[in-house]
């Protein structure tokens, strides 16, 4: 294949949920069909890589001319109630379940040997310098339930001891429309210790 093709398939096969087969019809297609994909789509990163930055608050994504986002200067919100995420990406997805009307703040990332992320690569100082400042009475932690989210979790929880706030973490389960013969072990032992209990 040519190499300029080959750098556009490893380029679009580094973006999260992209492998090299996706990456690879995803380049072609917009090579097919440059005025109707490729244009549209550089004109757009272009105008984001512009005008898009982290919040300087919660770390999420707000336009270059605000001083924080939309969350961060939504009044309505709680103020007492913190959730703690590992990517801006994780706001958004729990912004549309409109299960949580608190704060935010994203770690980006989380603790991961493998990858060489210590707590110094993470916005963790950011976070006890939020609850320090008071206020804040839950932090919530809606981390990976995977080893280096419970790592991460871990970690906060024993920095967030010395301050009168509840560390909470999100309830497993199952998820829904599933039963318990689609669900892994994990799931299954971590959805009966979270039980709730029924009725009256």
């Amino acid at each position: 294949m040519i190499p300029v093709i080959d750098d556009l398939i490893h380029a679009l096969a580094r973006l999260p949920g992209l492998g090299t087969r996706s990456a690879e019809r995803a380049a072609l297609a917009l090579l097919r069909k440059p005025e109707v994909l490729s244009d549209p789509l550089v004109d757009a990163l272009q105008a984001a890589r512009r005008e898009v930055r982290c919040c300087s608050v919660c770390g999420g994504f707000t336009s270059l001319d605000q001083p924080a986002c939309a969350l961060c200067q939504d009044a309505l919100r709680d103020d007492t109630m913190l959730c703690v995420v590992e990517e801006p990406s994780d706001i958004y997805a729990i912004e549309r379940s409109g299960g949580f009307r608190g704060r935010y703040h994203a770690l980006m990332g989380k603790l991961s040997p493998s990858h060489h992320t210590g707590a110094s690569e993470l916005r963790i100082q950011d976070l006890i310098r939020r609850v320090e400042q008071g206020g804040i009475q839950e932090v919530l932690l809606a981390l990976s339930t995977d080893l280096e989210g419970d790592a991460t979790a871990g970690y906060l929880a024993e920095q967030l001891q010395r301050f009168p706030v509840t560390v909470s973490r999100l309830a497993f389960g199952l998820p829904a429309d599933s039963g318990v013969r689609y669900s892994d072990p994990l799931t299954l032992k971590r959805a009966i210790a979270g039980r709730i209990r029924q009725g009256g």
